[in-house]
């Protein structure tokens, strides 16, 4: 922007303004825009906010399946904070002792013994609502974020890779809001992202059901992972790492084109280049819910490799883990196409609204660093 000035004893003088911040504030999204520490940031804020939402449900989830079948000393379930799904072992109950404990709870005083894992806690639950206030009445309300800490130990970096390394791609690739023809960038930037993600997490995870199942503390960790390098060879630290990117791949590619594809369609219509927060989190919610459902088949194997991987931990055998397409084979010889798509509603409205979150909040962290950048420049 610039402002020519006539001065009848001076020749034209053209004189540039700085731009004042509601010009910054309505630039493309470019990594230049803010610094990578400031992306971090921002994605830390919304996994940590997404977490605080989101762990409560998938604790209640679990009690209610631990009720209806109780958890026995080398079970394995699935734990998961808004944000990623973690290998869990209960290797401190036996199933004897939930199920005369859920008895004898019925009977006695509500308060309950909070040595015991919160995942085997007993109690009797009518459903959801039910899980929600007897939980909060009967353990205190901070049993509903069990298990929080541990996860987010894992999912904040993980995150943090996913969301800047996203950003970072999308761009260097090329891609334009502008320009139709690179519609399809988001998703290769994404399905990398995820790639680079997984990979960083994948190891950690291992090690952890690894130490969980055998017992061990953290001091243990570097003897942990050399017994496993020992006994199954450096690729050991991967495993896993194949169920994890045979659903969560697809599932960026198709969540990142969709919620692109709804940014770019808005700006059009509204003539800015950013989007308020409520249709990023409207837009956030619709592309998680398409994504969520195409790929429930590849998340129904994970899961079920998942909890064969961790039982083989458990059970220190080294029998053959079925392949994943054997698997799905499998699954749809003996139940159909229909075991494909199981817990096809829990999953929409966990994956939802945890992206829904953590999409809203990583764009409006990434606005004001924005903003607090134009008004250091303006300084």
């Amino acid at each position: 922007m610039s402002i020519t000035t006539n001065f009848r004893t001076l020749p034209n003088v053209t004189v540039s303004l700085p731009q004042p911040p509601t010009v910054y504030m309505e630039q493309l999204d470019r990594p230049s825009d803010i610094t990578p520490t400031q992306q971090m940031m921002a994605s830390c804020s919304g996994a940590i906010l997404t977490s605080l939402f989101m762990t409560p449900l998938d604790v209640v989830k679990i009690r209610l399946q631990a009720q209806q079948k109780p958890l026995h000393s080398g079970s394995v379930f699935l734990y998961s904070n808004g944000l990623m799904d973690y290998m869990c072992v209960c290797s401190h109950c036996t199933e004897s002792n939930v199920n005369n404990n859920n008895n004898a709870s019925r009977r006695a005083a509500p308060r309950l013994n909070h040595d015991r894992p919160w995942f085997v806690r007993p109690g009797h639950f009518n459903g959801t609502l039910d899980a929600f206030l007897k939980i909060s009445r009967n353990e205190g309300i901070s049993t509903l974020w069990s298990g929080l800490p541990p996860t987010l130990f894992q999912s904040i970096p993980a995150t943090v890779v996913y969301f800047t390394m996203y950003d970072r791609f999308k761009y260097a690739l090329g891609y334009d809001e502008s320009n139709p023809k690179t519609k399809y960038i988001p998703m290769v930037a994404g399905s990398s992202a995820r790639l680079m993600s997984a990979t960083l997490i994948s190891p950690i995870e291992l090690i952890r059901t690894n130490m969980q199942s055998s017992r061990r503390t953290y001091r243990g960790l570097g003897a942990a992972v050399r017994v496993m390098i020992a006994n199954d060879g450096m690729f050991s630290m991967m495993r896993g790492l194949g169920p994890s990117l045979l659903r969560d791949i697809p599932f960026s590619a198709i969540y990142w084109f969709g919620y692109e594809l709804c940014k770019a369609r808005q700006i059009s219509r509204t003539g800015s280049t950013e989007l308020g927060f409520l249709e990023t989190f409207l837009s956030g919610a619709i592309s998680g819910t398409i994504a969520a459902i195409v790929t429930l088949p590849f998340d129904v194997i994970k899961t079920h490799r998942q909890i064969e991987l961790g039982e083989v931990f458990v059970s220190g055998s080294r029998k053959h883990v079925t392949s994943t397409w054997l698997l799905i084979y499998d699954l749809y010889r003996r139940q159909g196409i229909g075991a494909l798509y199981a817990g096809i509603v829990p999953r929409v409205i966990k994956v939802a609204p945890a992206c829904a979150i953590m999409i809203s909040t990583y764009e409006f962290g990434k606005s004001y660093f924005r903003y607090h950048n134009a008004i250091r420049e303006l300084e």
